[in-house]
């Protein structure tokens, strides 16, 4: 154990939003339960990446008794779980094996439920007519490959945007974005679909913030998938 500068959470302020995850390369921070933890303090090197990344200030540094930096393990960790940029999301996993159903084939064809156009959020105008008054889904980019009944279950009467909270540039934008469609599009609910993988909880983290600083309140939906397309949790924030 060595005395040394190294990272600190606070859990009261922070919202798990996941923003501070993809921000750190030795991939030392985790959501658990909600909540951003510490993995293990050798695996912080005390340089503060992830710092900036904390919309609620929820990261600071301490000085303490701490096991030294690993620089080692946490190469042999990185390259064991297949992590870029310490982003578990990157992982490289092959579900074609599995059995499948047989009774769940469809049979005929499934009409798109999709009733505008465009969808990519920093295209998608907030005042637009398919979002006054509806219903909106904010989906992750690889929600509705994930999920198969997406249309069906999810998209039918509803006004859809989509975002990448981990590859789009420019995402101060969709703050604003999202706060004009509460306030100016009046949509009436928001649902908020994201990914397992804790940097795709960056984007509900923006909906969160966007709806802070909206006039209007608006219920939100959170709705969590598997990467095998199962509905991990859903609630009403």
């Amino acid at each position: 154990m060595v005395k040394r500068k190294i990272i600190r959470i606070d859990e009261d302020k922070c919202d798990g939003c996941g923003l501070c995850v993809p921000a750190c390369a030795e991939g030392a921070l985790q959501i658990v339960n909600g909540k951003v933890r510490l993995v293990s303090d050798k695996y912080c090197d005390g340089l503060g990446a992830c710092l900036g990344e904390c919309p609620r200030g929820a990261i600071s540094f301490e000085e303490r008794e701490a096991e030294a930096f690993d620089e080692e393990e946490v190469k042999e960790k990185m390259k064991a779980h297949d992590h870029l940029n310490g982003c578990p999301g990157a992982r490289v996993m092959d579900f074609s094996e599995q059995d499948q159903d047989e009774d769940q084939e469809q049979v005929g064809e499934r009409p798109s439920q999709l009733r505008q156009w465009p969808i990519q959020l920093h295209l998608a105008p907030p005042t637009a007519p398919y979002f006054q008054g509806k219903d909106v889904v904010l989906a992750a980019d690889c929600v509705a490959y994930a999920i198969g009944d997406f249309h069906k279950d999810h998209l039918k009467g509803r006004g859809l945007a989509i975002a990448c909270p981990k590859l789009d540039e420019g995402q101060d934008v969709y703050i604003d974005k999202i706060t004009a469609m509460i306030d100016t599009g009046k949509i009436n609910t928001l649902t908020v679909m994201i990914m397992e993988v804790p940097c795709c909880g960056g984007l509900l983290g923006l909906a969160k913030q966007a709806a802070d600083q909206a006039k209007r309140k608006i219920p939100i939906k959170k709705i969590v998938v598997s990467l095998k397309g199962e509905i991990l949790q859903e609630e009403w924030l």
